[in-house]
C-alpha cells in the first residue's frame, strides 16, 4: 500500500491519444520489452499499459455460464492470486517510477494467451503493443507456441506490434490504418492524471495510490454482467495498485513525482469471434464494476466508478457497434486467410526454386568435377615433363660444376706455384737490395731473436697488427719491440723493404727509431715505447688514467711536427698514407712518435710546393683515408693532413672516427659541443682553446683537398700557440717513468 511519503505526480508532457501496451510475464523478455518501449515509444509523464495474461486450465477456469449466457466469477483462492500479481508487477513499477512513467496494470485470465491479448487490444483500441521474444528455456518450453507471432498475425489492423529480443526489434508488424474509435481507457487515465495530490490528506492519498487490492475476503457482486458476450471463460475484475513498503520506492528522489499507478483490470470475458451473440443491453463502455472490499489503512472506502453509458442508449448505436465488430472480425479472418495463402505460395515458390537450384548445382558440380579431372590429368602430364626437364638440367649442371671444379683446382695449383715463385724472387730481391744499398742498420740473426723472445713465447707478445705480432724483449741489454712479418700478410715483403728504407735513412725525435732487422725472416727491431699506442691511451685500454688536456695539446704538436718532417724530406717528400692513433706510439714520458711507415711513399714535387702522385691502388685505413685519394688515386702531402684532422678530433673527443667530423661540426653549430662531444674523462677543458682546437681539426678534415689548411704555415703554428697556453696551465710536470698524466 502507498504510505504518506508517496510523491505527488505532475505530468511533464501532455497525454497523447495513442496507447502503448506491453505484455509482461516473469521472463527476461518482458523486462527487455518494457525497457525498449520506455526508451523508444514513451516520454516522461506518459502512461503505459502493462498486460499480464494468467493462463488457467480450461476445466478449472473458475467461471461458468448460466442459462442466460451471462458469465459469473468464481473467487476462490483470491488472496493467493493477488499476492502473485503484486510481486509480478512490482519490478516493472519500480523501473517505470525511475523513468517517470505512469503504469496501468491489466490482468487477464484465459486458456489462450494470444487470443486474450488480441481481443483486449481490439477492445481497448491499443495502437502500439510490445511483446518480448520467447526464450528457449522459458517462454517456448512453457507454452509450446510462439505467442508473439500469433499475436502479430491476429492483432487488428490499427495496432502496430513490436517483438523485442535482447533489447532490439526482432519482428515488426506495422499498422495499416488508425483506430476506428477512441480507447475507453483514455478517459480513466485523464481523470486520474487531472486530480491534484495532497500527501497530508488521507482522501488524496487514496486518489494518488489508486484503488488498492484487497488481500483477503473479497466479495463480488454476483449481479455484475460481463461487458463482452463470450463463449470462453474470460474474467474481468478491477484490482487496485499493490501495496508497497518504503523500501520498494526508496530509490525515488524526494523531489521527483511518483508514478500514478492506476487500477488493475481483470476482465470478465472477451468477444468470442466464433459466436454472433448480441451484446447485452446493459453493456456499456465503462471499465466495469470494481471489486468490493476496497480499503485504505484497513478501512473500507467506496470504489471509484468509471463513467458509464446509461441503459437507455439507443438500439441503433448498439446495432452499429455490433455490425462494426462483425466487420472487424471478418476483416481479421480475411487477413489471416490471405496471410496463410501468401505464406503457402511463398513456401511453394521457395521449394520449387530450391529444387531447381539443387538440380542446377548438381549439374554444375558434375561439370566442374569432369573439368577438374581433365585439369588434374593435364597437370600430372606437365609435372612429369617438368620433372624430366629438371633431371636433365641437373645432370648438365652437375657435369658443368665438375668441369669448373677441375679447372679451378688446376688454377689454384698454378697460383700457388706462382706465389711461391714470386715470394722466392721477392725475398731474393730484398736481400739483394739490402746488400747493394748502403743502408745502415743492425743485422740480427734468427738465433738472436729466438733467444731474446724465448722462441716467440706468447707471454712476451704485447700486440698484433695487420703486419704481424709484436714481442717485447731485450737485445744488447736494451728493451726493444720485435715485429715479425706474417707469411700471409698482404704486400708484406714490399712493406718490410719500404719500412727499412725509410726508417734507416731518417732520424727525428718524433719518429720511431729502427734499431735493426733480420731480413731473411722479415723481422724488424724497434726501440720500445713504454706507454703503448695513442689509441690505447685515448680509449684507456687496461683502465689506464686519462690524458690531461695539456698533454693532449702537446701530443698534437709532436705528431704534426713528425709529419711535417716526413713531408719536408729531400729530395722527395714522404707521404705516410696510414696516419692514425694506432700508429702513434708513446714512450714512458708520453713523448709521441710516428711509426709503421710501411705504406709510406716518395712523391715527386710539382709547382707551387704542392706534391701529388698518381697511385693505381689506394692504401691505408678506412675513415682516415683522404676522400679525393680514394676517388682519383692522386696522392699528396695533404692526404696526410686529412688523416691528421681526424686524429686531432679523436684526441679531444675519445670517439670512433666514423662520421666524427660531421658530428663535431653539427654539435658546434647547435652549441652542444662541450656537453655531447668532448671526452668526459677530462673535466677542466678550457672552453675557448678547446673550441679553437676542434675548428682547426675540422679545417684539416675538409673533404676537398684545396680547402684544407697548410700543415707548416697554418696548422703547426696554431697548435704551438695552444701548446704554450697548455704549458702555462700545467699543474704537474712529468718525470721519466715516475709521473702519470695530470687529471
Amino acid at each position: 500500500m502507498w504510505n504518506e511519503r508517496g510523491h505527488a505526480f505532475s505530468a511533464k508532457k501532455g497525454m497523447e491519444n495513442e496507447l502503448v501496451a506491453v505484455a509482461v510475464d516473469k521472463d527476461k523478455g518482458s523486462r527487455h520489452a518494457l525497457r525498449w518501449a520506455v526508451e523508444h515509444l514513451l516520454s516522461r509523464g506518459q502512461t503505459i499499459v502493462l498486460i499480464h495474461v494468467h493462463k488457467v486450465s480450461p476445466n478449472l477456469h473458475g467461471t461458468h455460464h448460466n442459462h442466460k449466457g451471462e458469465t459469473s466469477l468464481h473467487i476462490s483462492n483470491k488472496h493467493t492470486v493477488g499476492k502473485t500479481f503484486e510481486q509480478l508487477f512490482l519490478t516493472f513499477h519500480c523501473f517505470c517510477t525511475r523513468k517517470d512513467i505512469r503504469c496501468l496494470d491489466v490482468v487477464l485470465e484465459d486458456a489462450d494467451i494470444a487470443k486474450a491479448l488480441t481481443e483486449y487490444v481490439s477492445y481497448a483500441a491499443i495502437e502500439k503493443l510490445v511483446l518480448g521474444a520467447p526464450s528457449r528455456s522459458g517462454f517456448m518450453r512453457k507454452f509450446r507456441t510462439d505467442i508473439p507471432s500469433s499475436v502479430s498475425k491476429a492483432s487488428p489492423d490499427f495496432c502496430t506490434v513490436y517483438v523485442i529480443s535482447k533489447g532490439k526489434v526482432s519482428s515488426l508488424r506495422n499498422a495499416s490504418c488508425s483506430a476506428p474509435f477512441s480507447s475507453p481507457l483514455l478517459d480513466h487515465i485523464k481523470k486520474q492524471n487531472s486530480k491534484s495530490v495532497d500527501k497530508h490528506s488521507p482522501q488524496s492519498a487514496v486518489v494518488k495510490g489508486g484503488l488498492k487490492m484487497v488481500k483477503s475476503r473479497t466479495s463480488v457482486d454476483s449481479g455484475t454482467r460481463s461487458h463482452f458476450p463470450s463463449t470462453r471463460a474470460s474474467l474481468m475484475k478491477a484490482f487496485a495498485d499493490f501495496s508497497e513498503s518504503d523500501t520498494d520506492i526508496s530509490f525515488v528522489s524526494s523531489d521527483r513525482p511518483s508514478t500514478d499507478r492506476n487500477s488493475s483490470l481483470l476482465f470478465d470475458s472477451f468477444i468470442d469471434s466464433s459466436q454472433n451473440s448480441r451484446i447485452s443491453s446493459s453493456t456499456d463502455r465503462s471499465l466495469g464494476s470494481m471489486c468490493s472490499g476496497i480499503r485504505w489503512n484497513d478501512q473500507h472506502i467506496s470504489t471509484h466508478d468509471f463513467s458509464s453509458v446509461s441503459h437507455e442508449s439507443s438500439c441503433s448505436s448498439q446495432n452499429l457497434e455490433e455490425v462494426e465488430a462483425e466487420m472487424r472480425r471478418l476483416r481479421l479472418e480475411l487477413k489471416q486467410t490471405m496471410d496463410l495463402y501468401n505464406i503457402a505460395c511463398k513456401e511453394a515458390l521457395s521449394a520449387k526454386q530450391q529444387v531447381q537450384a539443387m538440380q542446377l548445382n548438381r549439374c554444375k558440380n558434375q561439370e566442374e568435377q569432369r573439368l577438374e579431372e581433365v585439369q588434374l590429368a593435364e597437370e600430372a602430364a606437365m609435372l612429369a615433363v617438368e620433372e624430366e626437364r629438371a633431371n636433365c638440367k641437373a645432370a648438365i649442371e652437375a657435369a658443368e660444376a665438375a668441369r669448373k671444379f677441375a679447372e679451378s683446382g688446376q688454377r689454384r695449383r698454378l697460383n700457388l706455384q706462382g706465389e711461391t715463385l714470386r715470394e722466392t724472387v721477392e725475398m731474393k730481391k730484398v736481400l739483394d737490395t739490402l746488400s747493394n744499398h748502403n743502408i745502415k742498420y743492425r743485422r740480427y740473426t734468427i738465433e738472436e731473436i729466438e733467444e731474446a723472445t724465448d722462441c716467440f713465447k706468447p707471454s712476451r707478445k704485447i700486440g698484433e697488427g695487420g703486419y704481424g705480432p709484436v714481442f717485447r724483449c731485450y737485445l744488447d741489454h736494451t728493451p726493444v719491440a720485435v715485429k715479425v712479418l706474417r707469411p700471409d700478410a698482404a704486400q708484406g715483403r714490399s712493406q718490410f723493404l719500404q719500412e727499412i728504407e725509410v726508417l734507416s735513412c731518417i732520424r727525428h725525435p718524433n719518429m720511431v727509431l729502427l734499431l735493426g732487422a733480420c731480413p731473411e725472416y722479415g723481422i724488424l727491431v724497434y726501440e720500445y715505447m713504454g706507454r703503448g699506442s695513442l689509441e690505447d691511451c685515448i680509449f684507456r685500454k687496461g683502465n689506464t688514467p686519462p690524458l690531461s688536456w695539456q698533454l693532449r695539446f702537446q701530443i698534437a704538436v709532436e705528431v704534426a711536427t713528425g709529419l711535417l718532417f716526413l713531408h719536408q724530406t729531400k729530395p722527395e717528400p714522404i707521404v705516410h698514407r696510414d696516419l692514425k692513433p694506432g700508429n702513434i706510439l708513446l714512450d714512458q714520458n708520453y713523448v709521441s712518435k710516428i711509426g709503421d711507415v710501411g705504406l709510406a711513399r716518395l712523391v715527386p714535387a710539382v709547382a707551387e710546393n704542392m706534391t701529388q702522385f698518381h697511385i693505381t691502388s689506394t692504401a691505408g685505413t678506412f675513415c682516415y683515408i683522404d676522400p679525393e685519394y680514394q676517388q682519383t688515386g692522386m696522392l699528396g702531402v695533404k692526404s696526410d693532413v686529412y688523416s691528421l684532422g681526424i686524429l686531432l678530433l679523436q684526441l679531444i673527443t675519445a670517439k670512433q672516427p666514423m662520421g666524427l667530423a660531421h658530428h663535431v661540426e653539427r654539435a658546434i653549430e647547435m652549441g652542444t659541443f662541450f656537453t655531447e662531444m668532448v671526452d668526459p674523462a677530462v673535466t677542466d677543458w678550457p672552453i675557448e682553446e678547446t673550441l679553437s682546437f676542434a675548428k682547426l681539426a675540422l679545417q684539416c678534415a675538409e673533404l676537398r683537398r684545396k680547402d684544407r689548411l697548410d700543415l707548416g704555415k697554418e696548422v703547426l703554428p696554431e697548435l704551438c700557440r695552444l701548446r704554450e697556453i697548455a704549458q702555462e696551465n700545467m699543474n704537474h710536470f712529468f718525470l721519466a717513468g715516475s709521473v702519470g698524466p695530470s687529471p
